[in-house]
């Protein structure tokens, strides 16, 4: 039997919660209170928020379902470095979230100073707009469009942003496990992906817990497809890009040997002997193959091309 907590500020979602649950023949403890104030000293193995993630000053004109009450991004980062204190062991928090791209920071070099080493993390950038564009869509979102107010109060927002050198907002999403190996992704995709996406977050994290040596017998996703580029006629192709179809629906330009490693990877032979059998049919030097190809292995298996 699983124990459930649901927390919230806002006593009317809190009362729809315990509605829902007694509709449902599920038990829920539903507590009061903000962020991580109704677990203190608790752990689970899941916390899923959709937190008040809107990027705006700490004024006083704030929508609790949307505005924290404090400065830009600093509610998703208090979540993110909170989490692993709240999680069991390979526990994991899923975060969608809105994020600042400050002028002069590389966005995944300001993100990745929130994580701890002591947890994993798989981080996707999914689209960046303009700070014009993110005030007017949350002033559409607030109703005050086309009213009297508008102009001062966008031209109030889009200053603040400015001054924080904020010249871009990041959409996506974050996800931390606790423990691990203490290894981050952060990467951006901004093209389609298969919904629902959790169970490729899923299997990201058991792909990273694989260990990846010469021994490994691997095998190609079922869903991934290879499309080459070339003049007609030419001994090989000109470009070689390996694509899924499921999951995050990640490409990859991989050369020739890469793209034999993944042909080759039914579960029948190790990583090393294919690489052995390609340095044989290429009269290269295998163990120079070995330890220049082994680490992309590695990539291929955490980006879901290869598994064991």
């Amino acid at each position: 039997m699983r124990d459930v907590v649901a927390t919230d500020v806002n006593r009317r979602a809190l009362w729809m919660t315990r509605f829902n649950a007694v509709l449902n023949g599920v038990e829920v403890d539903v507590r009061e209170g903000s962020f991580f104030e109704p677990v203190e000293g608790e752990r689970f193995d899941l916390i899923a928020t959709n937190p008040p993630f809107v990027i705006s000053p700490a004024t006083g004109e704030r929508l609790v379902y949307r505005d924290s009450g404090l400065p830009g991004d600093r509610v998703v980062e208090d979540i993110v470095r909170a989490a692993p204190d709240h999680l069991t062991e390979h526990g994991l928090c899923p975060v969608p979230a809105n994020w600042s791209i400050v002028r002069g920071t590389d966005w995944d070099e300001r993100l990745g100073s929130w994580l701890t080493d002591d947890c994993d993390a798989l981080v996707i950038q999914r689209e960046v707009i303009d700070p014009s564009e993110y005030v007017e869509m949350w002033l559409k979102d607030e109703g005050v469009h086309g009213t009297p107010h508008y102009p001062h109060r966008y031209d109030t927002r889009l200053s603040w942003f400015d001054e924080q050198g904020i010249e871009g907002v990041g959409f996506g999403w974050i996800n931390v496990r606790a423990g691990g190996t203490g290894r981050h992704r952060l990467e951006e995709w901004r093209y389609d992906v298969e919904q629902p996406i959790g169970p490729a977050i899923t299997d990201h994290f058991t792909a990273i817990d694989t260990l990846v040596d010469t021994d490994s017998h691997l095998v190609a996703g079922e869903d991934v497809m290879q499309e080459t580029q070339g003049a007609p006629g030419a001994e090989d192709p000109a470009t070689i890009v390996v694509r899924q179809q499921r999951g995050f629906r990640r490409a990859r330009q991989v050369d020739t040997v890469e793209a034999a490693l993944i042909g080759a990877s039914d579960g029948d032979l190790t990583a090393g002997q294919i690489l052995d059998a390609v340095a044989d049919l290429t009269e290269g030097d295998a163990e120079q193959l070995r330890e220049t190809y082994l680490p992309v292995v590695r990539e291929l298996v955490d980006e879901g091309f290869l598994s064991t």
